[in-house]
């Protein structure tokens, strides 16, 4: 049986990148996408947090001896600091909850779709 990714498109044509031209499964290839984002929405939560550590910071700076300004610029700083706790949190809590749930490799998308049709791992 020959699989329509296995149909020759002609000479010198292929994808660009990872995922133009994907070698193995799909589910590998899936799974690097998936860390790709993943590790990217991290990257930006870091430098987003970093932005509002820094405007936060300027403001608590300029706010001087007004009151409500020194407690803006604080409440920016404290959200910024949960927001980005609970993004490196998140990873960790979808393992915990891949634990409590008997699935401890939830996390690893080839290892995890090979348990679900009964291959070996």
């Amino acid at each position: 049986m020959k699989f329509l990714a296995d149909i020759p498109l002609g000479p010198g044509f292929s994808g660009f990148g990872p995922l133009g031209n994907p070698k193995g499964t799909g589910i590998e290839t899936f799974s690097r996408f998936l860390s790709s984002v993943i590790g990217l929405m991290t990257i930006i939560a870091i430098i987003w947090f970093v932005f509002v550590f820094i405007t936060g910071a300027i403001g608590m700076i300029t706010a001087g001896s007004d009151k409500a300004a020194l407690e803006s610029a604080r409440k920016r700083i404290t959200t910024g600091l949960i927001g980005l706790v609970v993004v490196i949190a998140a990873i960790f809590i979808l393992d915990f909850v891949g634990t409590l749930i008997g699935i401890p490799d939830i996390l690893d998308l080839p290892a995890l779709f090979a348990r679900i049709q009964g291959l070996p791992k």
